[in-house]
């Protein structure tokens, strides 16, 4: 997990009627935001379409954007049939970096709001807010799901930095 030099994150929010996206380039403790936005499939598309536009649009974005390492959100406390639907959304997710080779990690809404907000039970205004400070961005990330994926991006980056720093001191 450790590596010199700038990183490039893709952070994913599944999701069938929006995924959003959110990519950062990670150089030591310093944000910068490269790209970000939603894949909203047509409404009145088959559950099959939907995925296959999310599938479609997230291998156009790894191609553009070239991640090393991609984030997603992993559950979402909700009814049974949101959860299977946010699932399928995110095997879209996984299987289009794996197609590309990238390693995929998985991070639960908590654990991306502990990261990103130090409060596990932070509200979606305190995500957008902190994300919009920490990438030093003039106006917050459009639309929400975007929003949320950069503060994937960011739990990921900050997880994976405080695991540098921890193999760093074990030495």
């Amino acid at each position: 997990m450790t590596r010199s030099g700038p990183i490039t994150i893709l952070g994913i929010d599944p999701g069938l009627s929006c995924t959003g996206y959110g990519v950062i380039v990670v150089d030591g403790s310093t944000y910068r935001c490269l790209d970000f936005g939603g894949i909203s499939p047509p409404p009145k598309a088959t559950r099959a379409e939907k995925l296959m536009r999310i599938h479609e649009g997230l291998v156009d974005i790894i191609d553009k954007t070239h991640p090393d390492e991609v984030a997603i959100e992993d559950f979402i406390h909700g009814f049974v049939r949101a959860a299977v639907a946010i699932g399928e959304a995110r095997a879209a997710a996984v299987l289009a970096a794996s197609r590309a080779g990238l390693t995929v990690e998985l991070y639960k809404p908590s654990e991306v709001k502990q990261w990103v907000t130090s409060y596990g039970r932070g509200s979606k205004d305190q995500v957008g807010m902190m994300v919009q400070s920490l990438l030093g961005m003039k106006e917050p990330a459009q639309p929400n799901d975007a929003a949320d994926a950069l503060a994937i991006a960011l739990c990921h980056a900050m997880r994976r930095g405080a695991a540098a720093q921890i193999e760093a001191a074990s030495r």
